[in-house]
């Protein structure tokens, strides 16, 4: 009698995925949004296609134009028949790219099973990821362009999509650990919690060192917290939890203008 679990020839799989700056951009299941999005023109009806969230599939499209440095996904104004979502020809082009390069994986995986001597394999230098999880829901990647040393602490002045500029303060030892420096690529994370939304705040002088301004994407409000995405000029957008009385007293609706308010210390830096 044959026993149902004796194991049979190993075989050999792989996923591919796309970084941007090492830095985790997408992989099957995002490429099959933007897909979508560019085959049905409404990012509801793509979430569906894919089976995601509405909100999951919005916080997918934000972290790829974060990281990808340019817009991949734009919102088209309504007008007779209604507003929509397309790719733009960036997004079209990463999602062609992405298929070619999963043909060549597939059949770079095939060969390894196969084992076939390792040389003359295609170029795996493109396969490579960095791939990082984190619980701030604002990642964003950027250049460092200032280093400003202090009595104790450094502050760090990150330029990031669409020229815009993150300050973060950091202790001596981290600036000097993670080798923050002119040039250095880096990235900034931020909790959602952590950001103060603001509207009209023309003349106004403020304590908080980052004040990105844009506008309202969208409000996603819950029975007690609202998520709040600001759109920033150059595709980047950035998220803020605030309290659904806040968001209501405030009568933020997508297009209207809006600020995010963060301290320098909110702001945690690491390097790829």
């Amino acid at each position: 009698m044959t026993d149902s679990l004796t194991p049979g020839p190993l075989e050999l799989h792989g996923k591919l995925w796309l970084s941007a700056g090492g830095r985790h951009l997408g992989g099957p299941d995002r490429i099959a949004l933007l897909a979508a999005i560019a085959r049905h023109g409404s990012i509801t009806q793509a979430a569906k296609a894919v089976g995601m969230s509405y909100k999951g599939a919005w916080d997918a499209v934000d972290a790829m134009n974060n990281l990808a440095g340019t817009p991949l996904v734009e919102r088209l104004a309504g007008g007779k028949g209604g507003g929509g979502t397309r790719l733009t020809e960036r997004g079209g082009q990463l999602v062609a790219q992405f298929r070619r390069l999963e043909d060549a994986h597939r059949r770079f995986i095939e060969q390894l099973g196969r084992n076939q001597d390792a040389e003359g394999l295609p170029d795996i230098d493109l396969l490579q990821v960095m791939n990082m999880k984190t619980s701030a829901r604002n990642q964003f990647l950027g250049t460092v362009e200032k280093v400003t040393r202090g009595a104790v602490n450094d502050e760090v002045v990150l330029r990031i999509v669409g020229d815009q500029r993150i300050v973060a303060v950091v202790t001596h030892e981290s600036a000097a650990s993670l080798g923050l420096a002119p040039g250095t690529q880096a990235f900034a994370l931020v909790k959602a919690s952590s950001v103060i939304v603001a509207a009209g705040l023309e003349g106004a002088k403020l304590s908080a060192r980052n004040q990105l301004a844009g506008t309202v994407a969208r409000v996603v409000p819950g029975a007690v917290n609202a998520e709040v995405t600001i759109a920033l000029p150059g595709g980047g957008t950035i998220a803020a939890t605030v309290t659904r009385d806040s968001a209501e007293g405030l009568e933020l609706v997508a297009g209207m203008p809006a600020t995010a308010l963060f301290k320098a210390s909110s702001v945690i830096i690491g390097v790829l």
